[in-house]
């Protein structure tokens, strides 16, 4: 949706005028030499035309043949003044594609598209958001200074627009603006902040793609928002989340310790085994213990289920990076599985995460070495994916796998592909210095490799030998000798240069073989290649000094021979070395050292991997793939040694909240003190009761800090109100009275606190029942308080488990992690004054009281097969939907299985086995059953957590001898709770959800079906859906509630003339929306 999207198509003129030379051939007019231009220009006389009709059919016929020319590539710019005036058209579909022309070229047409910038501004106003939009795209691609302050008006107006999507644009309209007038990036910084607390996944990404090119260095922005973005990034769009992912890799980089080290730490463990008690003891002191900060944590968590992506594979690269940069060493292992996954992508794809791997594999080859066989070479690679498989190949490369690595290589050097068979002998020679075991057995193999026909890959082996025999010479005098007889046959220049500067290095060695070469190189010095001839001069030279009598005059004619080459720089080595092994009266003080200067012992060459020097840059980067800073890097920062304060990525709500509560609420609070001051008097007293809440909450917060494997656990987590949390803190502090400090349940709190935003309302609302009752305490007798507080008692000892959140964190916090979308629907408990004036602030729906869950309508009795008795060898199962709430969740959809035997035996011990549900997916399985018998059946419970999708839950259905798998797919309508909302409520909503959110369709309606009763049972049967009352007999209206996020979801089938009707179907849930309208529109168009 970026307003660049077709500036790729903009070509050079020469290939335009190639195109549509070749188009207008046909209509070339022979009355004169300009035909082909006559042609071009009526073909767009004709467009011009039909933009100036009074049919908006024309008009738009022209707009699509307009953006069709431009997707092609074809220059349609010379349309822009006949585009231009339908700017003002009030046809929705003529407009959208008048915005798309102009956003490709206002930039080249500034001054028309400034005559028109009246219009682009009642635009902003504009009913509809994708014209709103649109019109902020056009603008923003006017780049003319002048109209900067009404660009920076549009874009103040549209961040605090109701659509998403225009603020989402706005975002864009961000970076655009920034690069017209850099000076406007305070005011840019403003809006920048403001967007950064959007709740909106559909704004997320782009906000902080605007952040990174205009304020990246503004981490103090990101401080309250960070947690949000954690937890919103798996629902965000794949660009936005590869930019967000981008952002918090450096923030933590700058926000948190290293966590590698902790693998320090445990390697001075095992060095302080053999010191003294007292050193040890010292160093303990001075070390102090890793642990993760829990916002670490945080996002180390939400991005691992992004490995699994299958859209985009830049989402599984960019997670990669940020485990390889933040993780710690222990968890980086898991990319490595996802990467190779990648692998089975295009050659593009292949390249970029190969040579990823590339860099990885150097530091820690441990990851990779599982998935050798994966980097084997393919036939079909081409020859850069074949090159980086080497290097993976080379780096992963140990004394246990290097026999088998050592065979393939063999089978590459005979490829056909020379670049590849030459990279290959080369990669021989690493594996052979790194690995001092088989450097004998690749000197041999490369020896071999000498005798090969391919010219290329014997003049690769001399270059890779002659660097093997510079780490031992001594050794090899038989090979350098076998090497001088090949310069007869070798024609490759670095070849020969290798062997002549290898004979050169060791003459002394061989003393019979090098003159020899020297009188064989002298003869063809001329027609050598400079590489080749400047190694002739440097064999000269030492062979005169260590050789003088036989080899003095042949020196002195490659030395004259050199002195008259075209070549500057023989001809400049030539009078260099003429001046330092020739004495004379003009030699300098040099020529005594000669000697010592030419022989001079020269360094091994170190064999390493290009890709070493690349893991400064962040991974996945265009500078780590051009291995130089690209323009607009952003470089990682080390970690700190100490980290910075935590506190601030916590989102202060203490004060909002007392700015909402009325002025009676400190009155209504007196008599719940009360009340649990009479439980406290034996060891406390009321003042220090309070004090206790909070260390309480502390306590349960870090115990159940890794107890949330537990489903029911993390469900009834959540924050408790003032006087619940006080009568059980009494009990928490009998059990555990000194333990940690509030401040650290707080930060334990941040890590759980997605988990438990979700599950706050229904708490909130438990609790505060029992608040209100507590609160007419006074008019009640004892006695009923007695048996009130041993009820509470019997409650707190069923949820030991249960996590109390400390005051100070109340539900403006939970706010932040989860977006709040359309009222959810939630039965009407009895609220006490002073909890509605904590929420009376904080509640964003102000509808939500008049939506409750009602009764289903209609519940089919169709059952779907789970386990068939032939696969099932005897046991079937089939389930069905009885559409109530589920009693183990309340996100959860009741499903009921019926199992049936069909065989003459008892069966035994039905029970669910292992489970393979989608990521966020949960499941509350049956109670084993212990036996069945012969032609029995029995019908069971269970609860599933669909996540609002359609998604198959699958799991084993096993008894005492098999495991069957089976599957349990929801029809769409089954993952609704139907409720009950008047006629006004339900057309304010459906204002609430338009534009994106809402989809329809005409449906052509059967005679029999215009009435009311067939198209309320045909509805009711697809979805579990609530009737609406309609005070239109041909409208009518249904409504219901998503069971796991509680959005709404509003169903309207108005009937219209002629046996049409509409049906338009409103909810935050775009994609089950689309899925419900495609199965209704077929259920209503039947007969």
């Amino acid at each position: 949706m970026s307003s660049n999207s077709f500036a790729y198509n903009e070509q050079s003129g020469g290939g335009e005028a190639t195109e549509l030379g070749q188009e207008a051939t046909a209509t070339i007019s022979p009355s004169g030499a300009f035909g082909l231009f006559s042609s071009d220009l009526k073909k767009n006389e004709d467009l011009k035309q039909m933009l100036e009709s009074n049919k908006d059919s024309a008009k738009l016929e022209a707009m699509k043949r307009i953006v069709g020319m431009i997707a092609k590539g074809k220059n349609a710019s010379e349309l822009f003044p006949a585009v231009v005036k339908n700017v003002a058209s009030k046809n929705i579909e003529i407009k959208k594609l008048v915005y798309v022309y102009l956003v490709r070229y206002a930039e080249e047409q500034q001054d028309l598209a400034l005559l028109s910038i009246s219009t682009f501004q009642r635009a902003l106003k504009d009913p509809n958001q994708l014209i709103r939009a649109s019109a902020l795209r056009v603008l923003s691609s006017i780049r003319v200074p002048i109209i900067v302050p009404i660009m920076m008006l549009a874009i103040k107006e549209a961040s605090a627009d109701l659509s998403p999507y225009v603020r989402k644009n706005a975002a864009h309209a961000i970076q655009k603006l920034y690069s017209l007038d850099p000076e406007q990036k305070e005011m840019l910084i403003e809006v920048i902040e403001k967007l950064l607390k959007d709740k909106s996944t559909l704004v997320a990404g782009s906000v902080v793609m605007a952040f990174e090119e205009v304020c990246p260095d503004r981490i103090d922005l990101i401080h309250k928002n960070y947690r949000k973005l954690c937890n919103l990034l798996v629902d965000v769009e794949e660009w936005g989340q590869v930019v967000i992912i981008h952002m918090l890799t450096r923030y933590a980089r700058t926000q948190f310790v290293s966590p590698w080290k902790e693998d320090d730490g445990l390697q001075d463990n095992e060095k302080n085994f053999y010191e003294s008690d007292d050193e040890q003891k010292e160093k303990t002191e001075k070390k102090k213990f890793y642990t993760m900060d829990p916002d670490h944590r945080l996002l180390i968590r939400n991005t691992k289920p992004l490995l699994q992506s299958f859209k985009t594979f830049i989402v599984v690269m960019a997670v990669a990076q940020l485990y390889w940069h933040i993780a710690p060493k222990s968890e980086a292992g898991i990319i490595s599985k996802s990467l190779v996954r990648l692998l089975r992508s295009n050659r593009e794809v292949q390249y970029i995460v190969l040579q990823n791997i590339a860099t990885m594999s150097i530091q820690r080859k441990g990851m990779f070495e599982p998935y050798l066989k994966s980097f084997y070479v393919r036939s079909t690679d081409p020859t850069m994916i074949k090159t980086l498989k080497l290097e993976i190949l080379t780096n992963l490369a140990n004394e246990a796998n290097i026999s088998t690595l050592l065979r393939e290589f063999q089978t590459y050097v005979k490829s056909q592909d020379k670049q590849f068979a030459a990279a290959t002998i080369q990669t021989i020679g690493r594996c052979a210095t790194n690995i001092s075991e088989v450097t004998d057995t690749c000197l041999n193999g490369l020896v071999c490799l000498l005798s090969n026909r391919d010219e290329i890959v014997v003049a690769e082996s001399v270059v890779v030998i002659k660097k093997l025999l510079q780490m031992q010479p001594a050794q090899h005098g038989e090979i350098i000798k076998h090497m001088a007889k090949l310069l007869d046959s070798i024609t490759v220049p670095v070849a020969r240069a290798s062997i002549l500067w290898l004979t050169g290095e060791n003459c002394e060695r061989v003393p019979k073989i090098a003159p020899d070469v020297l009188r064989k190189m002298a003869k063809n010095f001329t027609s050598e290649d400079d590489l080749v001839k400047l190694q002739i001069l440097n064999l000269g030279a030492k062979l005169y000094l260590t050789n003088s009598k036989q080899t003095k005059l042949l020196t002195q004619y490659i030395l004259n021979l050199g002195k008259y080459d075209q070549n500057y720089d023989i001809r400049d080595r030539t009078r260099f070395i003429r001046q330092l092994i020739v004495p004379n009266e003009k030699s300098g003080a040099l020529s005594k050292y000669a000697k010592k200067i030419f022989l001079a012992q020269k360094p091994a060459p170190l064999l390493e991997s290009p890709y070493k020097d690349r893991d400064h840059f962040q991974l996945g980067t265009l500078s780590h793939t051009l291995n130089t800073k690209a323009t607009g890097y952003l470089e990682l920062s080390n970690w700190p040694e100490v980290a910075p304060d935590p506190s601030v990525r916590n989102v202060e709500v203490i004060e909002l909240a007392k700015e909402w509560t009325p002025a009676g609420k400190a009155k209504k609070e007196n008599p719940a003190k009360k009340f649990y001051s009479e439980s406290e008097e034996e060891e406390d007293s009321s003042d220090s009761s309070s004090d206790s809440e909070s260390e309480s909450a502390s306590e349960s917060g870090e115990q159940d800090e890794e107890g949330d494997s537990s489903d029911e656990s993390s469900e009834d987590s959540s924050s408790e109100s003032e006087s619940e949390s006080g009568s059980e803190s009494e009990v928490e502090n009998r059990r555990d009275k000194n333990s940690k400090t509030k401040g650290k349940g707080d930060s334990e709190y941040g890590e759980k606190e997605n988990e438990n935003s979700e599950t706050s309302d229904s708490s909130n609302e438990e609790s505060s029942s029992i608040e209100e009752s507590s609160s007419d305490s006074e008019s009640e007798s004892e006695n009923e308080l007695e048996s009130r507080k041993v009820t509470k008692e019997k409650e707190k000892k069923t949820k030991q488990d249960r996590k109390p959140v400390t005051k100070d964190v109340s539900l403006l916090d939970l706010d932040d992690f989860n977006p709040v979308s359309t009222p959810v629907a939630l039965p009407m408990p009895a609220f006490s004054p002073s909890l509605i004036a904590d929420l009376e602030g904080l509640n964003l729906s102000t509808s939500s009281s008049v939506i409750s869950v009602s009764t289903p309508v209609f519940v089919p009795m169709k059952t779907h097969v789970l386990l068939h008795r032939m696969s099932g060898k005897g046991l079937a199962a089939h389930y069905f939907f009885p559409r109530q709430p589920c009693i183990f969740g309340d996100k959860m959809v009741s499903v009921q299985i019926t199992l049936s035997n069909t065989t003459d035996r008892k069966i035994e011990n039905i029970h669910t086995g292992q489970k393979k549900l989608p990521t966020g997916m949960q499941m509350h399985v049956f109670n084993p059953i212990e036996s069945l018998e012969p032609e029995g059946s029995i019908t069971v419970s269970m609860g599933i957590d669909f996540c609002d999708s359609t998604q198959t839950a699958s799991f084993q259905l096993c008894t005492k001898d098999d495991c069957f798998n089976v599957n349990i797919q929801p029809p769409v309508g089954e993952l609704l709770l139907p409720v009950a909302i008047s006629e006004k409520d339900f057309k304010k909503e459906q204002g609430m959800l338009t534009g994106m959110n809402e989809t329809s369709t005409i449906i052509i309606v059967a005679p029999q079906n215009f009435t009311s009763s067939v198209i309320l049972q045909k509805v009711v049967n697809v979805a579990n859906v609530g009737v609406v009352p309609s005070g239109q007999d041909n409208i009518h209206r249904f409504a219901a509630k998503t069971v796991h996020s509680g959005s709404l979801m509003l169903v309207t089938v108005e009937l219209k003339e002629g046996s049409t009707a509409q049906l338009i179907i409103n909810t935050e849930k775009t994609v089950i929306g689309s899925v419900l309208l495609r199965e209704l529109k077929p259920v209503l168009s039947q007969g």
